[in-house]
């Protein structure tokens, strides 16, 4: 007898990145680049990127091949996300020849915000709403709360507490 291995860590299809840049007038930057959004990957294995939209203020581009995968120790991320009002894919980005081309996706809050902590270039798009079980049963099956701390509260006679009643003697 066979038993169910949980949830796969790799999403169930293949994922693409809509960039997006918009041309600017504006004397400190000519150009702004944002994620648009995600969609499943229908392109053909090792298909690289391609202009979808492109008129004189605005292209996009379709960058397919992406995985998203979970990881156990994000768990608790991911139901911050999925409980949201609105949940996002967080994409991180980086320039290379002058595009913004995709590096990583995560569904983890946590990891969404150490990539910003960490100042690389990050956009949160909707989450397609069929990777939401997916997720779900993921995070439930690897969630362990952090265990209660006992509160301990300061007293008078633990090292460093300058106050005393009486004042200094």
């Amino acid at each position: 007898m066979v038993e169910n291995a949980g949830p796969s860590r790799i999403a169930p299809y293949p994922i693409a990145v809509i960039m997006e840049r918009v041309k600017l007038a504006n004397r400190w930057a000519t150009e702004r680049w944002d994620a648009k959004g995600v969609v499943r990957d229908v392109m053909p294995a090792g298909s690289g990127e391609r202009v979808i939209v492109s008129d004189e203020h605005l292209t996009q581009i379709l960058f397919p091949g992406l995985t998203l995968r979970l990881h156990p120790d994000e768990a608790e991320g991911y139901i911050y996300n999925i409980t949201s009002p609105q949940p996002k894919i967080f994409i991180m980005w980086r320039m290379r020849d002058e595009v913004a081309r995709p590096e990583s996706l995560s569904v983890s809050y946590h990891e969404g915000a150490r990539w910003m902590d960490a100042e690389e270039c990050v956009g949160g798009v909707a989450l397609p709403p069929d990777l939401l079980p997916w997720i779900a049963e993921f995070a439930a099956e690897h969630y362990r709360p952090e265990p209660k701390k006992k509160v301990r509260y300061a007293s008078s006679k633990d090292k460093g507490v300058a106050s005393r009643r009486g004042g200094p003697t």
